[in-house]
């Protein structure tokens, strides 16, 4: 239910609010959508903390870059899609976590 609420106001501010200042982020993705993409994936604690620590970093003290969020644990099996149904790629790193990386040509369902 948390989670359901913390993402519902991460739609919203990226609705409405992100229009006032469009491209000002150093990251990509956006501080907004690193934000949600943790939510999503991970447990609330670590979500918390990853996206607290990426906007301290989103300031004129940092160049900023690509920073993908990491995702803690996978939480279902893969299985045979088609490229159009997947939502997020999951690149594994070194230390047994994945990136999340979006894929474009994903097609919302309904």
């Amino acid at each position: 239910m948390i989670r359901s609420i913390l993402l519902k106001l991460l739609w919203l501010y990226q609705r409405f609010f992100t229009l006032i200042g469009f491209g000002s982020c150093r990251y990509y993705p956006s501080c907004s959508e690193f934000a949600r993409l943790n939510f999503e994936n991970n447990s609330l604690s670590s979500a918390f903390y990853h996206s607290f620590t990426r906007i301290l970093r989103c300031n004129q003290f940092y160049i900023g870059g690509i920073e993908y969020p990491l995702l803690d644990k996978l939480k279902i099996k893969p299985k045979k899609l088609k490229i159009d149904d997947i939502k997020h790629w999951l690149v594994p790193n070194k230390k047994n976590r994945f990136y999340i990386i979006k894929n474009f040509s994903f097609k919302k369902e309904g």
